[in-house]
């Protein structure tokens, strides 16, 4: 009997030691992948964040070089006498010496004439006073 105990006893141990050591390589396989995402996020977010400021910046830098563009065609424009006089003829309304300028007014007023309209009297009996004032400044400015 002894020897079947000894023989059962020694062929737990190995089993039990193997069960341990079972259970603790996936748990250290999980702990090291923890600690190596710890690792690695704040690097990797970092990288993300700066490429899309980078992809703003580029973006920005285009529509500046597009601004530019169009500045230095509007500059271009400027050098040719015949449209500096032609835009002083329409801003400044300059004539040349021996010419005559009409200026008729009144005839956009005719077209669009402005609609009144009683904002404040549309607005409810118990509608607070400020309401009333907004609306009256509105108006006003119509």
């Amino acid at each position: 009997m002894r020897r079947r105990r000894r023989s059962y006893s020694s062929s737990r141990r190995p089993s039990n030691g193997r069960r341990a050591r079972g259970n603790a390589r996936p748990l250290a396989l999980i702990a090291i992948i923890f600690i190596f995402t710890l690792t690695l996020a704040p690097p990797i977010k970092n990288y993300f964040t700066q490429r899309a400021q980078i992809s703003a910046l580029k973006s920005q830098v285009e529509s500046d070089r597009t601004a530019l563009q169009k500045a230095r065609a509007e500059l271009s424009a400027w050098q040719d006498p015949d449209y500096i006089k032609s835009q002083a003829r329409e801003r400044l309304h300059f004539v040349m010496p021996g010419e005559r300028q009409y200026i008729v007014t009144g005839t956009d007023i005719t077209k669009s004439q402005p609609q009144t309209t009683q904002i404040a009297g549309q607005l409810p009996a118990g509608a607070p006073w400020y309401t009333k004032i907004i609306a009256s400044v509105t108006e006003s400015g119509l």
